[in-house]
C-alpha cells in the first residue's frame, strides 16, 4: 500500500509540475522577425534574485514584478501593445518607428508565417 501511495503522489507531482510549466509558458514567436524588432523594444527583463520583472529602457521608475507563472505573459502583453503603436506593415516590409514616429528600422517579411505571426501577435 505504501508503494502504491508513494507512485501516486509521484505521478501527482509531476502532472502538477508540467501543468504549472505549460501555463507560465509565452506565445510561440517566429525567431527571425521577433529578434529583429526586439533590438528596438523598450522593454526587456532583468534576473533578480527574487525572480524576473520587466524594466523598460529610459525610464528607471518602470518595474513592474509579476509572478513568475505571469511574467512572460505581461511581457507578451507589453511588447503587443508597444508593436501595436510602434510598427507599420505595408506590403511585405514592417517599419519601425520610435514615439515620435521616426522611422528607426525596417525589415522585409520573407514567408507568409512571418506576415501571420506580425498580423497575429502585433496584431497588425
Amino acid at each position: 500500500m505504501q508503494r502504491i501511495l508513494f507512485i501516486a503522489l509521484s505521478v501527482g507531482f509531476l502532472i502538477f509540475g508540467f501543468s504549472a510549466y505549460m501555463q507560465s509558458k509565452g506565445t510561440a514567436k517566429n525567431k527571425r522577425v521577433y529578434q529583429a524588432i526586439r533590438r528596438f523594444s523598450p522593454y526587456y527583463l532583468e534576473k533578480r534574485f527574487g525572480g524576473l520583472q520587466i524594466r523598460k529602457k529610459g525610464d528607471d521608475s518602470f518595474k513592474e514584478k509579476p509572478d513568475n507563472r505571469e511574467v512572460f505573459h505581461r511581457m507578451d502583453a507589453l511588447e503587443k501593445a508597444w508593436g501595436h503603436h510602434h510598427l507599420r506593415l505595408s506590403g511585405t516590409t514592417l517599419t519601425i518607428h520610435d514615439d515620435n514616429g521616426t522611422t528607426l528600422g525596417t525589415l522585409t517579411l520573407k514567408t507568409p508565417e512571418e506576415q501571420r505571426f506580425v498580423h497575429t501577435y502585433y496584431g497588425l
